[in-house]
This record gives structure tokens, sequence and C-alpha cells, in this order.
């Protein structure tokens, strides 16, 4: 799970703040605020923790599944 749009409401920013700031297109920023993207480059991920200035972990949170057995 990413908290990037609890993160961008917090702060009041917007997609499009995001967006100029890394230069990642809106449609990213969006799939990816939205939670519709299915993978997300790293070097994506870095440049909205970059932007925001926060860790990876603070951006996306990731629960381990148990094992099938």
């Amino acid at each position: 799970m990413n908290n990037l749009s609890i993160i961008l409401g917090e702060r009041l920013l917007t997609i499009g703040y995001v967006s100029e700031e890394t230069g990642l297109s809106r449609g990213t920023i969006s799939t990816i605020y939205h939670r519709k993207a299915d993978s997300v480059r790293l070097d994506t991920l870095k440049k909205i923790c970059d932007c925001l200035q926060i860790s990876l972990s603070e951006l996306i949170e990731y629960t381990p599944q148990a094992p099938d057995k």
C-alpha cells in the first residue's frame, strides 16, 4: 500500500505540484495516488520521496503474507 494520497492531503499538496517538481507525468502520479498502479519503478518512487523529503518506508508499506502450505 502506498501513502501518497495521505501525505499530499496532510501537506495540502497537489498531484500537479509533485509532477512539476519531479518531472514525472501527472498520469504517473495520479495512478500511484489512486492506488491503481500494479508496479512502479524504483526510480519513480525515489523521485517522489526526494520531492517530499520522506523515506521510502513512509511512502510504501508492505506487510508480508503468510506462506501457503
